[in-house]
Parts: structure tokens; sequence; C-alpha cells
């Protein structure tokens, strides 16, 4: 008797003694009951039946463990990488190894001419609202930790449409969509929970910002790492990349199963500084550029990240019911390659704008494919909003369409163009402007580029245009030509995906028509919004915190 109930115990420690199923366990001993001879009047019950209900309990356990109650609505997990690279991925023929992103890339839908903007800010902005940066003045550059600036107050967010269909709603990683006042940060913009550093950038290790994010390096540098509104200082040491994948698999065990989950994870990988774990640089020590092996074990650290977090969601029994999709935010700085793509984060050819992205879902109708419809980052709104059973109703009016249908059974894409951004701030200098075709409809010395249909114009200063592949011993760099006294330029992307052949000239009514686009687009932008900079964001005045200073 004493051997099955210390086998009982080890089923059932004393902790769980209170468990519903205890009261199983009670009602089926009941039926398997004996009786000694009424003599004795003593109530026995044989080892055997013991461990027949024993074993009975732990099995009904065990299923309520598989199977807990779950949500019809679904999950959605939203990876975004940072300045991940066109030929970064394993999967274009890279030479770093990602085998779990291509894993879920191949079992799903690969969006092979998806677009994000250049730079960070406006990605993400265009990510939570569904809406152009010219409607809410971010066609400059990124949001600066010492300018009072961030994403509108007036803007509905992504999070707060989906806390309405009934979501849990969490980040982990990077904000970057502005601090400077309490109202700006993520956990009053629809959040439930953030994790992670509010500015754009900072060391992998000690949370602490570099220099270069900032544009007065001499006096900001600061810790910026928080825990929903209170700095995270126990994790000074602690590789950012390892602490998001444990963050959110905490997050994914912890989760009310009765409720959907939408877990919004931008990593800070793979982002400057280069910086990874020594046992993942040594992966590469076939690599001969020591850039290029810290930047390929700071990826491949990424990609294990991504496949612990699709392990602990599966563990979970939470996979069916999953929409996982993972984007970069814009191209690869000179660090990583784009190839065969033109240019690099921050500037408006392919190279800065045509991101790596895919979806993975049990829910995916046609699965296993590459997907050439044309999709843009504000898109993943209403998209979202769908998947979720909600509605945009209130929400100011969308640049982005619903696309579940193009990416679930291939339906053609509703979206025929994409604006890449209109920045007034950023004029070119050529003389030649007023003789440009086209030039009395939209002013071609304005750095600006669309797309429509097949066709991609761009004018002003497009940025740098070199093509760049990295190979195992240096990075070869192709000089662009045709740029110097330059300020437009017309491509077929269809067919001309590399932006080697310059069409402007062959098709001026094509130019005409798109320079006309543009300029409707720009009648319809609320001016750029550049504040200057305010001594007051000093972290030295705020504990050597970045925070809100206001």
């Amino acid at each position: 008797m004493s051997r099955v109930l210390s086998g009982f115990l080890r089923v059932f420690p004393i902790r769980r003694l209170l468990h519903p199923l205890v009261i199983l366990f009670v009602l089926v001993l009941t039926i398997f009951v004996g009786y000694r001879t009424l003599e004795t009047g003593y109530l026995v019950i044989s080892d055997e039946r013991i461990l027949e209900a024993v074993s009975m309990i732990k099995r009904s356990a065990v299923e309520t463990t598989e199977k807990p109650p779950q949500t019809d609505k679904p999950n959605i997990i939203f990876i975004l990488a940072d300045d991940y690279g066109w030929n970064d991925i394993g999967y274009h023929s890279s030479l770093i190894r990602t085998p779990n992103l291509d894993r879920l890339a191949q079992d799903g839908v690969k969006l092979e001419n998806y677009y994000i903007q250049p730079i960070c800010s406006p990605s993400r902005a265009q990510l939570m609202t569904g809406r152009y940066q010219i409607r809410y003045g971010m066609q400059h550059s990124v949001l600066m930790s010492d300018r009072p600036h961030g994403l509108p107050l007036d803007e509905v967010t992504l999070p707060q449409v989906l806390k309405e269909s009934g979501y849990s709603t969490h980040i982990v990683g990077k904000w970057h969509l502005g601090h400077f006042k309490k109202e700006y940060l993520p956990t009053r913009r629809g959040f439930d929970t953030f994790f992670g550093f509010l500015g754009g950038g900072e060391d992998y290790f000690t949370h602490r910002i570099p220099n270069e994010v900032v544009e007065t390096p001499e006096t900001y540098r600061a810790f910026d790492f928080w825990d929903g509104t209170s700095p995270c200082l126990t994790e000074n040491g602690t590789y950012s990349t390892h602490l998001f994948a444990r963050k959110s698999i905490e997050l994914i065990d912890r989760h009310d199963k009765t409720k959907p989950m939408f877990l919004y994870l931008p990593f800070q990988a793979v982002h400057a500084p280069l910086e990874a774990p020594q046992e993942f640089i040594d992966k590469y020590k076939h690599i001969r550029a020591r850039n290029l092996q810290v930047y390929a074990g700071l990826t491949t650290a990424m990609d294990e990240a991504v496949g612990n977090i699709t392990r602990a969601l599966k563990d979970n029994g939470m996979w069916e019911n999953t929409v996982l999709i993972f984007s970069t935010d814009n191209g690869a700085s000179r660090a990583g390659s784009n190839w065969p793509l033109r240019g690099f984060k921050n500037t408006l050819w392919e190279g800065g704008v045509r991101g790596v992205g895919f979806v993975n879902s049990p829910l995916l109708k046609e699965k296993e494919r590459t997907s050439d419809a044309l999709l843009h980052i504000s898109d993943w709104f209403p998209t979202i909003v769908r998947l979720a059973g909600g509605s945009t109703f209130g929400v100011k009016p969308l640049d982005g369409y619903d696309v579940w249908d193009t990416i679930s059974e291939g339906t053609p894409s509703p979206r025929k163009e994409i604006l890449h951004n209109i920045d007034p701030l950023i004029v070119s200098t050529n003389s030649e402007a007023s003789k440009v075709f086209g030039h009395k409809t939209f002013n071609t010395a304005v750095t600006a580029a669309i797309r429509v249909g097949e066709w991609k114009l761009l004018t002003g200063n497009p940025g740098n245009g070199d093509w760049q592949l990295q190979s195992f011993d240096k990075k070869i760099r192709e000089k662009s030509t045709g740029v110097r006294g330059k300020q437009l330029w017309l491509y077929n992307i269809r067919d001309d995906p590399q932006e080697r052949r310059e069409l402007s000239a062959e098709y001026p009514e094509v130019v005409k028509r798109l320079l006309g686009r543009l300029a409707a687009y720009n009648e319809t932008a609320v001016p750029v919004y550049w504040p200057n900079i305010d001594p007051r964001s000093n972290p030295a005045l705020h504990g050597d915190l970045v925070g809100p200073w206001m």
C-alpha cells in the first residue's frame, strides 16, 4: 500500500492536491472500492484498483494539458527584424545560416514583392497605423532620442484596435515611436506589456545607447531598457536577442489560452552596433572578414531565437491557431547585403525598400509557395484586424489593404501602387532640375519615390545606389553610374528589379503620369514635423536613463 501511495504522490505532489481532478480521483476510488468481510468492518482498496484509478486521472490530466481551451480568434505573432538585408537570409542564397527562418518560410508563403520603408521609425509607424508617413509628418529621418517627437497621439494603433477584439497585446523589443512624454510610451499606445528599449539603437549587452544614435553625443549616453514603465536594471550584461526570446517564451507560457494573443517582437538584431555572443561568431570562422563574422553570428542568434519561440507556441498548444508574420523594417546597412538589389538602408533604391518577408500558419489555405503579389508594410494593419474579427470603423482613412486572401489563397493583390516617400527637407541642388520633363507637375528636386504597377519613379537624391555582395573574404562593391547630375529615374521593376536600365527618356508619358501621382499625394501631405534638439532630454538630468523628459 505504501508503494502505491508513494507513486501517487509522485504523480500528484502536495501543491496539486487541491486541483479539481482530486475530486474525480475520489469518485473513481468509490467506484473501485472493495470491502473486507463484514466482521472486520474495514475498508480495503486493492493496489491494482488504486493504480488503475491513478492512471485514468493522469491520462485525463495530460489530455487537459495537451488540449487547453482555445479562442476562436488566431494568435498573431509579428516578428520584425532590424536592418535585415535581402541577401542575409538563407533562402536568398546567403552565406549566413538561418535554418529556422528558412524552414518557416519554406512551409509558409514567401513574400518576394514586399515593401517596407527605407528607415526604422517610418516602417514601424506604418505597421502600427496602416497609414503613409506623409499623413502625420514623419517624412524625414527617424525619431531621435534628443528631440521631442513621436507618432502623433491622435493616430489609432494596431494594438488599440486588437484590444477591442479581446486580444492581450505585448511588445518585446524595440519601440522607436516616441518617448519624450509618458503618453507616447507603448503601454499608453495599446500594449498591455512592454519589455525592451525605447530608442533607435543600443549596446546589445549593456543596453546603453551608442553615441551615433543621437545628435548630441558628447552628453547623451544612458541606459535604455524597460519592463513596462520601470527601468530593468537586472539585465545589464545579458544579450538582448536572448532576453527578448526568453521574455516572449515566458509570455507564451503564461498566456491565458482562452484569449487571443498579439505578440509584437521587434528584435534589436541585426542593427548596429555589431555584437554577438562568441559561440555564434565561432560558427563563421571560415569567413575571413571580422565584421562579417560578427554580423553573421548576430543573424544566426536571431534565427535561433525565432526557432525557440516557435517551439514554445507548439509546446503550449497554440501553434495550430497562430499566424506568424516575419518582416524586416528596411534594407541592410553596409554591414549586410541587399544583393542583387541596388542600394542600402536609408535609400529609396530597391535595396532600401524591398524587404524580406514571409507568413507561416496552419490557417493558410495554400502553403509552401512564393508570392509575387505587390504588398506593403501598411497592409498588415487592415489584414491583422480582419484576422482578429475586428473593425477599422473609427480609424483614420487607411493606405493599407487587407491582403489576407492574397497571402492565404493566392488571389491578386488589391494594391496597385506604393508611395515610398516624399521628403521635402532633402532637396537636390542640381541646377538642371527645371529642365526635367514634368518638373512643373512635381518638383523633381525633392527626394521622393513611387511605384505604380511595374513602374518606379525616383526624384531628387535617392541615396547611395551601389550594389554590394558579401563573399567569404570581402565585400564586392559595384559602384553605381549615371547618378551624378541627375534627379529623375524611371525603371520597370518587374523586368529590372536591380534598377540597371534607366528609361525616363524612352517613356516620357509614364514619367508624367507618375509625377502626377506624386503631386496628388503631396497635396494631401501634412508638413514635416522635425523639432529642434531639446537640452532637457539629456539623461544626466533624469537618473542617467533614456525616457520621458516632458
